[in-house]
């Protein structure tokens, strides 16, 4: 079997996603495929794609929740439910337990920087990091039969070629409300573990006790748009009226 790294450097990159902001347009999960298919390892392959068997790879996934928050805060007049867009992908935990069930060594943990990657020329496809995974984010290429998973874009952040802003995962650089943010995580004065610290940052499933390295910072709270919104008092009559608004209210009149 596979060991962690010993000799880690302090250095965790990893992601912080904002549930409060997602608007689940998918946008991220479109950008991940077309940069990796054309990037670190062979093509993220799509079976029957325009068929009614579709099936594919995709290292992220964004999943939508209907909840009612802690407090039950209400969402407009639509009663106390919200729609939470939740993406996930790899979370490139501290104790892996995808890395150290691969009996090959494929699945590896980066000591300087703490990414988690697949070696797929050393992959024989058996699928046991798939089933070590408590988040399920690992999938199984059927057209290379190997194991894909999300390389936090290790060929964009160190690719001094690119310029500043675009050395940063796909999925950060393309959402289009700033609801995914990229840093490091083992630094508390970088600008993603700052705001983890401000916003209340959480692990998913940290039951499982693998210590992800990327966070969630969750929904802010919501209140009622009567609660809200500004009262504008009636006139009390229209005799000033002009325009548009005297002849509504001649026609009103006549009704």
């Amino acid at each position: 079997m596979t060991s962690l790294p010993q000799n880690r450097t302090s250095k965790k990159l990893g992601l912080v996603i904002d549930l409060d902001v997602c608007v689940g347009c998918h946008a991220c999960v479109i950008s991940c495929k077309e940069w990796n298919t054309g990037g670190y390892g062979s093509a993220l392959s799509d079976q029957h794609p325009y068929g009614g068997d579709v099936s594919g790879t995709f290292l992220n996934r964004i999943h939508s929740f209907e909840v009612v928050p802690e407090g039950g805060q209400i969402i407009g007049e639509a009663g106390d439910a919200r729609v939470v867009h939740f993406p996930k992908s790899c979370l490139h935990c501290e104790d892996a337990p995808c890395v150290t069930v691969c009996p090959t060594g494929a699945s590896y943990k980066r000591a300087e920087d703490g990414i988690v990657l697949v070696d797929e020329d050393k992959c024989i496809g058996c699928g046991l990091c798939a089933w070590a995974c408590a988040y399920g984010a690992r999938e199984m290429d059927l057209a290379a039969g190997v194991m894909k998973k999300c390389t936090l874009c290790v060929d964009r952040v160190y690719n001094e070629t690119l310029k500043q802003e675009d050395r940063v995962p796909s999925c950060v650089r393309t959402c289009p409300v700033n609801a995914r943010h990229y840093g490091d995580l083992g630094d508390p004065n970088s600008d993603v573990s700052i705001m983890v610290a401000e916003r209340g940052g959480f692990d998913l499933m940290p039951e499982q006790g693998t210590r992800p390295t990327n966070k969630y910072l969750p929904p802010r709270p919501r209140t009622s748009l009567s609660d809200s919104a500004p009262i504008i008092p009636l006139a009390e009559n229209t005799e000033d009226a002009r325009g548009f608004f005297a002849w509504l209210d001649k026609t009103l009149d006549r009704i």
